[in-house]
């Protein structure tokens, strides 16, 4: 019988080939740490990630989505990114009595494609038939104006 031993501070977890484990071990390999950790750290842990991969952990399991779900310090610093792009926007939300989740969600698409406008990415479109499926959504009049102040200055 072969083993593999893993080191995690400074215990040693030993495993057979087969990965089964030893009589008395515990793998920590599957261990969710969300479980073994105080929410606080798990939530620091969660804020590390993008708003991609926020929502597809919310979806790994009930804990980690209570978690996700329940913390708007997460999707307050992601709003915060958004905040700049569609800033009365955000402040409206925000007012209404919008979560942080809810004002990110409503604002991002937004946000996206008022990047892809500002960065030029549509430039070189010459007539409504050329623009790209979902490079619209309903901006507001400021955001147009910096939109129109930025082509002019390319």
């Amino acid at each position: 019988m072969q083993h593999v031993c893993k080191r995690s501070n400074s215990t040693i977890f030993s495993r057979d080939r087969a990965s089964n484990l030893i009589p008395g071990d515990q793998d920590p390999l599957q261990q969710n740490f969300t479980e073994t950790l105080p929410t606080e750290m798990s939530v620091k842990i969660f804020s590390e990630l993008d708003v991609r991969s926020l929502c597809r952990a919310s979806l790994t399991c009930r804990l980690w989505n209570d978690i996700i779900e329940g913390s708007d310090q997460l999707w307050r610093s992601h709003c915060l990114t958004v905040l700049a792009i569609c800033q009365r926007d955000v402040d409206g939300d925000r007012l209404a009595g919008c979560s942080w989740k809810v004002t990110l969600v409503r604002n991002y698409r937004k946000g996206c494609v008022k990047r892809r406008w500002l960065k030029g990415r549509y430039s070189n479109i010459r007539s409504a038939d050329e623009i790209p499926p979902n490079s619209m959504c309903p901006l507001d009049v400021e955001t147009w104006g910096e939109i129109l102040e930025a082509e002019l200055d390319r």
